[in-house]
């Protein structure tokens, strides 16, 4: 299973897999960019609501989103300290135990600012490290710093693999099920040229970083067409958005809610059909 990120869109995920969740269907292999990490790590923690939980807070206390003040004082415009530490640990606590202990094998994709390249990495035996690489695969960059993992600086997975099928189909699954946090035929515009100076600037340490994220949209879009024509083949079951999707930094709770919403009933009208896919 393949999970796309796309930050607070990834709420739609969510409703997906708590549904599949409630019918105890898991499959042996999770691949999750971004925010589709912290859905992949749920997943196979076997905790349904604790993503969307985290994702749709309560209190006006608890928001995760800074403001343009608190982001130019934390040079972060998400506490992911409140995400990956205070939330897991104390807040809606992660199920490390069950995590550690599962079958399932879970990719969680960073983007290796060194090498520009994705790198999938797990983490069974120690928690802490296991946050902090979701923590890096959903750093946003120009707006979440850096993080470093045994000396190795990561951002956020979906700049070089914003939706990792070739790694899907590189270890050998018959059967490949996609969740999408766009509408069908989305397509990435390339970096306007002010935002690419900005990455040039603020990355100018990491040439081959600024490379892919320069030609991101490329690489995207072909990976959407080869998906597009998998789906139509047959060889492959995608679920993607009918609706208009929130905006990547969405805030309102009822926005979020109804994309939340729109994922889990969507997965409960496609699950006979994902069911004869995987059956067939």
């Amino acid at each position: 299973m393949v999970l796309e990120g796309g930050a607070t869109r990834g709420v739609f995920t969510s409703g997906a897999l708590d549904y599949l969740m409630e019918q105890e269907m898991y499959v042996s292999h999770v691949i999750g960019v971004s925010m589709g990490s912290c859905n992949a790590v749920d997943y196979v923690s076997r905790q349904p609501g604790r993503t969307r939980d985290c994702s749709i807070p309560d209190g006006k206390e608890e928001t995760y989103i800074y403001g343009p003040r608190k982001f130019l004082k934390e040079k972060s415009l998400m506490n992911m300290d409140l995400i990956f530490d205070k939330y897991p640990n104390e807040t809606y606590p992660f199920d490390f135990e069950t995590y550690s202990q599962s079958e399932m094998h879970c990719d969680i994709v960073a983007t290796n600012c060194l090498t520009g390249k994705a790198e999938f990495l797990d983490e069974r035996s120690d928690r802490a490290r296991l946050m902090k690489i979701c923590r890096a695969s959903c750093s946003l960059p120009l707006l979440t710093p850096i993080v470093n993992i045994d000396g190795v600086p990561y951002l956020d997975g979906g700049i070089a693999d914003s939706v990792p099928m070739g790694r899907a189909e590189e270890i050998g699954n018959e059967k490949i099920i996609v969740i999408l946090t766009r509408n069908k035929g989305y397509r990435k515009k390339p970096l306007s040229p002010a935002v690419e100076r900005l990455y040039r600037r603020q990355y100018r340490s990491y040439p081959n970083f600024i490379r892919t994220a320069v030609t991101r949209s490329l690489y995207y879009n072909k990976t959407m067409n080869h998906i597009d024509r998998l789906e139509q083949e047959g060889k492959i079951f995608v679920l993607r958005p009918l609706v208009k999707p929130i905006s990547r930094m969405e805030q309102k709770k009822e926005h979020l809610l109804a994309f939340y919403d729109h994922g889990y009933h969507l997965m409960e009208r496609e699950y006979e059909r994902l069911m004869k896919y995987l059956e067939k």
